[in-house]
């Protein structure tokens, strides 16, 4: 626990940082602070903050800059949101009207790059899971397998499995045959709940091949079913905390593209409640760790269906991108759902 004096410097160092991007010094905390406090005293206060990992010393400045785990903190509990202004209120109500779900979404998206300068995504409502048609195994080599799922919408899946057992093409056609007969027409929800009922009758080394590709597959098929919008990638390419490292920032744009992993990221926001702040390494993804995500649920009808958010560095002003994700989840709710 910090006590007042440590809480009130490290907010004001935050807020500065934020608001100027260079290191701060004792001299701007004494100014902007409101504390009567010594050089000195501010110095110490410092050293204890950095000692307790809340902030660093970059090499080339006597001042200091916040940590992930100052920003954690600042966010948790120094943070003081800006109402959100009524022309930004206004504009936002105009561009999420009843209208269809896609460009209602798509409309979010945009706007929420629009009013932050950085990238804004929506996940859109997932599609009803499709039912399966075919499942087919392919050996690749020994330990490699190739699973195929063939959906009723016509969409192909394939992920490579690793077994420990050396299947035979026999044994994976009879592997094949069993499911395709046993789950012809249902989602893969019921295809594992009837499949895991009646693992214990399959032979013990047939048993992990039909576990494997329930589990490759239900993600194959989840991964199909989330779609997300994003809008303003390309305003992080202005933002000088992250377009300094070109090899960071193509990592970035990687993560854009294959999308699997920022879309999970956002799924653990949809369980949640309010909004929600990733900062740096919390999201569990490399190329966001000079990066924060806020997001937060949307509903229809009082079901939470998808997540909005926006992506930036972790030097953003949190107390205005705050409220603006928090409103626009509360509006789009609003008009996708039944009047």
């Amino acid at each position: 626990m910090l006590d007042h004096r440590a809480q009130t410097l490290l907010k004001t160092l935050i807020e500065r940082y934020i608001a100027e991007g260079q290191p701060v010094g004792s001299r701007t905390l004494s100014k902007f602070s409101g504390l009567e406090l010594s050089p000195a005293t501010i110095r110490n206060v410092m050293s204890d903050l950095e000692e307790m990992g809340f902030i660093a010393s970059p090499h080339t400045s006597a001042g200091r800059i916040p940590t992930a785990l100052g920003y954690r903190l600042f966010v948790d509990s120094l943070l003081t949101v800006r109402p959100i202004g009524g022309v930004e209120l206004s504009e936002i109500q105009d561009a999420i009207q009843p209208d269809q779900p896609q460009r209602v979404i798509g409309h979010a998206s945009q706007l929420l790059s629009q009013l932050t300068a950085f990238a804004g995504v929506v996940v859109a409502p997932r599609r009803q899971q499709p039912r399966i048609r075919q499942i087919e195994f392919l050996g690749l080599s020994d330990k490699r397998i190739l699973l195929i799922i063939v959906t009723s919408d016509g969409d192909v899946q394939n992920r490579i499995l690793f077994s420990q057992h050396n299947y035979s093409p026999s044994e994976l056609t009879t592997a094949a045959n069993y499911l395709n007969q046993n789950c012809l027409g249902l989602d893969f929800d019921q295809v594992r709940s009837r499949i895991m009922e009646e693992l214990h009758q399959i032979r013990s080394d047939m048993t992990d091949l039909m576990a494997a590709a329930m589990q490759a597959g239900n993600q194959a098929i989840a991964e199909s079913s989330t779609q997300y919008v994003i809008s303003g990638e390309k305003n992080l390419l202005d933002v000088e905390d992250l377009s300094s490292n070109m090899t960071r920032l193509r990592r970035l744009f990687d993560l854009f593209e294959q999308r699997t992993g920022l879309a999970q990221l956002l799924d653990l926001s949809s369980r949640a409640e309010g909004v929600q702040v990733f900062i740096g390494g919390e999201s569990g993804l490399a190329p966001l760790d000079e990066c924060s995500v806020v997001a937060a649920p949307y509903e229809v009808d009082g079901q939470v269906v998808g997540t909005i958010g926006v992506i930036g560095p972790t030097r953003m002003a949190y107390e205005r991108v705050i409220p603006i994700v928090d409103i626009t989840a509360k509006i789009l709710s609003s008009a996708l759902s039944a009047p």
